[in-house]
């Protein structure tokens, strides 16, 4: 049975278990956190639990002895109430009102205009029967999203040491490669401006109740420019950055200096040390399948998690956010890209999309650029009337650099949930973030690898470089699969079109008038 389906099958499955513990089994909403009638007002005794990490005005954490003048009940943009303090009881009672997910903001009694709140999730009181059914899921699905954050380093460095370093060594094909790396950079840059203006327009994540724990230790924000982030990019230390997956930025920097002057060094010592980041990275896509085969059961463990927590809360939130990505993915694939090889490539659109039809299936199909390449490489030669000399070039290496629909998804996706801790409180999505956003996607989407669901670790990457949580990812994928499938199609469609435009930059007639036989 193929993944897509083993996914789809055990997230059914995920839903029905969590729904079950949902309506069997009882579980108050905590917020962490005991008060009690003080001298001053309503003061906190204690706090605790992974939800009561909120902050106050200028990032001042909340501790005992805090008084507290009021609550905001925070279920959506659109639905506030303020609830004032009066008694401790009055504070038992407004939580009592919310449910798990939910985020609630505490207003100190000396903050008079409730400017800055403290934000604070509510969870599942610990010692309730249903959190105490749900700790094994919940432990099975932190221990996936570990064996992703794992991938994260290892995966990006060889990758694009790896793929700049053959760009840089193609000796008498330096200039198709100049051509071909100039196309997928632009279209995947143009790929993430769509997304970007659609999320910023849309902003699914407004308001969003994804039952994700407030902004902690790491969710501070950046608040440095886009120049102050571009001069941290630069690492001091190399090997200490690489113990830090919140250093990507840095790491991908190294990266690219690195695989180019390898390119630069005298034989034998650059292909030998080419060879060996090629064999580094065979190995870590060999790692990155062994740990993505187990999506099934992560995704099963998560939506048990999730379902049983929360309830549909956040399914309702996500749908927006898949709509949005799937808006965008269908105005890159039907407008962007038609664009580009109607006026740069002077080729009739609709008649190179029913030319690559196969190939494009067979992406929707597999989720996978690679093992969609050989079917790729056959339609654009055969039906499409490339030569081989641009095929054999253009296609292998856009299945590995080239991923106009995730880098797309990658912008929305972290756009989608700083724009949920935006909302929630303590955390302020600046230009320079928005500015960094694009370039890590553009960059992760060159360190992807061409296999089912290795956006989501490439998005850890950009989540870990503005210092957001990344419990958030791992809840994207519940909606993942379907996700990945389109924007699987939208990569190999950039592909197809950027060998046809590469060709007819070279002199080709072919492309002008594909034809049809198998």
């Amino acid at each position: 049975m193929s993944t897509h389906w083993k996914v789809l099958l055990w997230m059914v499955a995920g839903l029905l278990v969590g729904l079950v513990m949902q309506f069997t089994l009882e579980a108050e909403a905590w917020s962490g956190i005991t008060v009690v009638d003080g001298a001053a007002g309503v003061e906190l005794a204690s706090v605790s639990g992974p939800g009561a990490k909120g902050a106050f005005g200028q990032g001042r954490p909340i501790a005992k002895g805090d008084v507290l003048r009021a609550v905001i009940l925070h279920r959506g943009a659109e639905d506030e109430e303020l609830v004032e303090l009066s008694r401790a009881a009055d504070f038992e009672a407004a939580v009592a009102r919310s449910v798990n997910g939910e985020v609630i903001w505490l207003v100190e009694a000396s903050d008079t205009d409730v400017a800055r709140p403290a934000a604070v999730a509510l969870q599942m009181n610990p010692s309730s029967q249903r959190a105490t059914w749900v700790a094994p899921f919940a432990f099975v699905a932190d221990i996936f999203l570990a064996l992703l954050k794992m991938l994260i380093v290892p995966l990006v460095l060889s990758s694009i040491v790896t793929g700049v370093a053959s760009v840089g060594s193609m000796g008498s094909l330096r200039r198709l490669g100049g051509k071909t790396f100039f196309y997928y950079m632009a279209t995947s840059l143009l790929a993430i401006l769509v997304g970007q203006v659609l999320v910023n327009v849309i902003r699914p994540g407004d308001g969003a109740v994804l039952g994700l724990s407030a902004l902690a230790e790491r969710g501070a924000g950046t608040e440095e420019s886009f120049i102050d982030v571009l001069k941290r990019a630069v690492p001091e230390n190399i090997f200490k950055a690489l113990q830090d997956n919140g250093a990507m930025l840095s790491i991908i920097f190294f990266a690219l200096l690195f695989g180019y002057f390898i390119t630069q060094t005298k034989e034998p010592h650059g292909t030998r040390v080419k060879d060996v980041f090629e064999a580094f990275f065979e190995v870590m896509m060999k790692m990155a399948t062994g740990v993505l085969s187990l999506l099934p059961y992560g995704v099963f463990a998560l939506i048990v998690k999730v379902v049983a927590t929360t309830g549909f809360a956040p399914f309702k939130s996500l749908l927006l956010y898949m709509g949005t990505v799937t808006l965008a993915l269908v105005i890159h694939f039907c407008i962007t890209l038609p664009l580009v090889l109607r006026l740069v490539g002077r080729i009739s659109p609709i008649k190179w999309f029913k030319a690559m039809s196969p190939a494009i299936l067979t992406a929707f199909s597999t989720s996978s650029s690679s093992m969609t390449l050989p079917v790729t490489m056959k339609t654009v030669e055969h039906r499409g009337r490339v030569s081989n000399k641009v095929t054999s070039f253009t296609l292998p290496l856009g299945a590995t650099i080239n991923m106009d629909g995730t880098a797309l998804y990658e912008c929305i996706g972290v756009i989608f949930l700083a724009q949920y801790y935006a909302s929630t409180g303590g955390y302020e999505l600046t230009l320079g973030d928005q500015g960094l956003v694009v370039v890590l996607a553009l960059l992760a989407s060159v360190g992807a690898a061409g296999i089912p669901s290795a956006g989501l670790v490439m998005m850890l990457t950009i989540l870990s470089a503005l210092k957001l949580p990344v419990e958030g990812a791992a809840l994207l994928l519940a909606v993942d699969r379907p996700l990945d499938m389109m924007r699987t199609m939208v990569n190999v469609w950039s592909d197809t079109c950027g060998a046809a435009v590469i060709a007819r930059t070279e002199g080709e007639e072919g492309p002008l008038e594909p034809v049809f036989d198998a």
